[in-house]
């Protein structure tokens, strides 16, 4: 009898979720770098094996958001939660337990969600830390598992998979067996770029640029992509540029190279960069920059 299960993957910003995700498929669908909020929209990763299919909803990371795309990130979060059957809840070895994690941990016991305690980055501390962290969240909730890890070693992520099928129940599958994330290759390309302007730019830049594919054209041997990246200011609009134009052309070279990965063929890859700003805090920007609060609900 086939088996299958929606689990949602939250935590506070730059914990590891993505990190995890990619680890549980063996393949990258979503984006990852140091910089917190990474991950705007939720991320399907869907895991096939034998009888089970398990639906990974990778969730934007919590904080008190101070833009309107702020809202939208923990408006997704707070769908993804509503839509699971189980919560992996994603935490980091040695960190003291904050408000956001009495947060989180407040909307499971809401939820009536059972969730399984992932403790990540434990390759980074002693026993004896990773100890107090789990006596920690043991006094906070009675969580059905606590699972260390370490995402970006692969370490127990087998684990966390056999912990995650336990909440599956019978039922047909919802997706195909042979794929492993359902968003579009538009958005795929876009965030493909966006992660490679991250990790290009100091702290501020990244979180206020936005990436739109304008063209996407599959000529069978060759995939044409132009995409317009927007930034809010002026000056940030020349520093992404760089000087003679060499720092877009490190984003595109390094854009390019994950997707003839991804796609399997050669890419042209055609950059511009707009200026729009405040488009943050914006709705009409929001919904055509694909972060449209409709989708969450």
């Amino acid at each position: 009898m086939k088996k299958t299960g929606f689990i949602a993957i939250v935590g506070r910003p730059n914990v590891g979720k993505s990190t995890l995700l990619n680890a549980i498929l063996g393949e990258k669908v979503a984006i990852v770098s140091s910089k917190p909020q990474t991950t705007r929209n939720r991320i399907t990763g869907i895991y096939t094996k034998e009888e089970s299919q398990i639906v990974f909803l990778d969730t934007p990371g919590v904080h008190s958001p101070r833009t309107k795309l702020g809202d939208y990130m923990m408006k997704s979060v707070r769908s993804s939660l509503m839509s699971s059957d189980a919560v992996i809840f994603m935490v980091e070895a040695g960190k003291p337990v904050g408000e956001i994690e009495k947060n989180i941990t407040e909307k499971i016991k809401a939820a009536s969600l059972p969730a399984v305690l992932v403790i990540n980055k434990t390759d980074l501390v002693n026993r004896e830390r990773l100890a107090e962290t789990i006596s920690a969240y043991a006094a906070l909730h009675d969580f059905d598992a606590f699972v260390p890890v370490s995402a970006a070693k692969n370490k127990n992520v087998d684990i966390v998979i056999e912990e995650c099928e336990k909440f599956l129940y019978e039922s047909e599958w919802i997706f195909p067996d042979d794929i492993v994330t359902d968003q579009p290759e538009r958005q795929i390309a876009a965030e493909i770029i966006r992660e490679k302007l991250l990790r290009s730019l100091n702290d501020e830049i990244p979180h206020g640029t936005a990436v739109v594919i304008e063209e996407f054209r599959d000529e069978k041997t060759l995939l044409s992509i132009r995409a317009e990246i927007f930034c809010e200011k002026k000056s940030h609009k020349g520093i992404i540029l760089g000087h003679g134009g060499e720092m877009i052309k490190r984003i595109g070279s390094a854009a390019r190279k994950d997707l003839e990965e991804f796609f399997g063929v050669k890419v042209f890859l055609d950059l511009w960069v707009k200026v729009k700003v405040g488009w943050r805090d914006r709705a009409s920007n929001l919904n055509s920059f694909g972060y449209d609060p409709r989708k969450t609900d």
